[in-house]
């Protein structure tokens, strides 16, 4: 449990001075509590000891006093207990969110993918936040307790040595024992209730996104179905847990009564020699025992939800970028690239399967190049070795004769200008789906891309620039998506075009409208398209077959 939990155990080190200051707060509060109550039961007996005999003689403004200090004491130690101890989490919660982000922006795109939907989205928002119970419910309850526990200790043994030690003996006893009681009684319920939270978010994106697949197919009522039989498990998970939560508080009542039972059993039995009054004090602290003891069952009823979040978060901190760049920030040919394949022989990891085996070829500055196979031959892995989305397993890539893995991850990719096969729109404006190519670029430019790519009848709306173009640009037909994708890649200039089967599922006249828009406006770069079938081949100065793992030339 410690392994699991030390990585953000550690953290508090850095906001030492809050978690004290905090955790003085809780003390205070604590103590002003159990005074509070202790001295109103002393007070209440006091008088009604002393009766209409003490009208004139009994100090009654002193107690008074103490009554309503403590009262102001808890409410101000509780506020600051709040704001310090709150604070000090949504701190430590905002330095792990950014932690985890910065250890996810190396990672290539392969390795995210291994994620669920809404997986990474689930352990940045609910598994981080379920960290938020380790110090506020879990550390702060516990510390603040044994802290307080000591002090009722030599706080009653200035009255009473035995009935110091039943108390003390008592709070112990709970506060070691419970814990581990209901910590091993929640633990399962915990680490469910953490996956069905999880696994409810990743079939409610899914049910989102898939709206249109699963209306044609008449299947929304069995996705929705699968959607309330999680709900209904997760309710059910969590009125269990209520239930344990029930329990520990019945538990804790019960322990402080037999305490209050005994107590009054060693007064009764002659073994304190006080007057009435103390003896109301005495057992008055005993039954405020209970501020101490309520939330120690809670802080382990919960620690399983928290360690099965802190599982997924070590489980992402874990993984190491497979990709390792150089430190190569320019060169003196920037605005040429010649590529060269050097022995290339590639496999997934952990699969035998080989995808490519002994590449050997070379693309001049300036040449357009295609390549050509059957689905699944390694093309678009041919092109995501230059991207380095995956590492060669032998060989090497060069580009301008210099080792790709030499150059820095912003180098490489000022050099090349990448057109997926699917192209993402973002649920925001043209302009700024465009400025994704050069954030840096005006609107003229842009206006100049769009006319290249003969997009500029979106500008003929009122909103111009400004027009929305909605989730993955749903108002664009498949071709305005992938002019969209070249005008990207206009404005990036680099002097590198990779195109993964732009025309495809595009009708012949679009298919040609896009080849002559690339061939126009990329005369003076080396592109390198791939594509599952021969099309325009005079097009281009150089046709490339990909069979059989290995790759030919084929004359124009």
């Amino acid at each position: 449990m410690l392994k699991i939990l030390f990585p953000y155990i550690k953290l508090y080190r850095y906001y030492f001075l809050r978690i004290l200051l905090g955790m003085l707060m809780v003390i205070t509060a604590l103590a002003a509590s159990i005074f509070l109550l202790s001295l109103s039961g002393w007070f209440l007996s006091a008088t009604a000891f002393v009766g209409f005999a003490g009208l004139y003689t009994f100090n009654y403004m002193l107690p008074a006093a103490g009554v309503r200090g403590a009262a102001i004491l808890r409410t101000v130690a509780r506020y600051f207990d709040r704001l310090v101890n709150h604070d000090t989490t949504f701190r430590i919660l905002a330095f792990l969110r950014t932690r985890a982000f910065k250890h996810l922006l190396p990672l290539n795109a392969v390795q995210i993918q291994r994620f669920e939907k809404a997986e990474l989205l689930n352990t940045f928002i609910a598994d981080i936040d379920n960290l938020d119970h380790l110090y506020l419910r879990l550390f702060a309850p516990i510390i603040g307790s044994l802290c307080i526990t000591f002090f009722i200790y030599f706080a009653v043994s200035y009255f009473d040595h035995n009935i110091a030690l039943v108390i003390t003996l008592f709070l112990l006893v709970t506060i070691l024992t419970l814990p581990i009681i209901f910590y091993y009684a929640g633990r399962t319920l915990g680490e469910q209730i953490a996956e069905q939270k999880s696994l409810y978010r990743q079939k409610l994106v899914s049910y989102m996104q898939g709206q249109a697949e699963l209306t044609l197919f008449n299947a929304k009522h069995s996705f929705r179905q699968s959607l309330t039989d999680i709900e209904s498990h997760w309710l059910e998970l969590q009125t269990k847990q209520s239930t344990l939560l029930s329990l520990s508080n019945a538990i804790i009542v019960m322990i402080v009564g037999v305490m209050t039972q005994i107590i009054i059993w060693l007064v009764a039995d002659g073994i304190s020699n006080y007057d009435q009054p103390i003896i109301a004090l005495l057992i008055f602290i005993g039954l405020s025992s209970t501020e101490i003891l309520s939330p120690i069952p809670s802080a382990f009823l919960f620690l399983g939800q928290v360690l099965s979040s802190a599982k997924r978060m070590n489980n992402l901190l874990s993984l190491s970028p497979i990709i390792n760049f150089g430190e190569l920030s320019n060169t003196d040919n920037d605005q040429q690239c010649e590529v060269t394949f050097k022995n290339i022989n590639f496999s997934y990891p952990n699969q035998p399967l080989i995808i490519l085996k002994d590449i050997n070829f070379q693309i001049k500055n300036g040449e357009h190049v295609v390549l050509i196979g059957q689905t699944g031959c390694g093309k678009s892995t041919l092109l995501n070795l230059i991207t380095r989305t995956w590492q060669p397993t032998n060989g090497t890539i060069m580009l301008n004769q210099i080792d790709i893995s030499q150059f820095s991850e912003p180098a490489l990719r000022n050099m090349m200008s990448v057109v997926p096969q699917v192209i993402h729109i973002f649920n925001d404006t043209l302009r700024n789906n465009l400025l994704i190519g050069n954030q840096y670029a005006n609107d003229a430019q842009l206006i100049s891309v769009l006319k290249k790519v003969e997009l500029d009848k979106l500008l003929s709306t009122e909103q111009g620039l400004n027009l929305w173009l909605g989730e993955s640009g749903r108002t664009l037909s498949g071709g305005e998506r992938r002019r969209i994708g070249i005008a990207r890649a206009l404005l990036h200039n680099a002097p590198l075009i990779l195109l993964d089967e732009p025309t495809e599922s595009l009708d012949n006249q679009t298919e040609q409208q896009i080849l002559s828009i690339i061939k126009e406006n990329y005369a003076d770069k080396t592109l390198i398209m791939i594509t599952h079938r021969l099309i325009h081949q005079a097009l281009f100065d150089c046709t490339y077959l990909l069979e059989n793992n290995t790759i030919k030339k084929i004359n124009n």
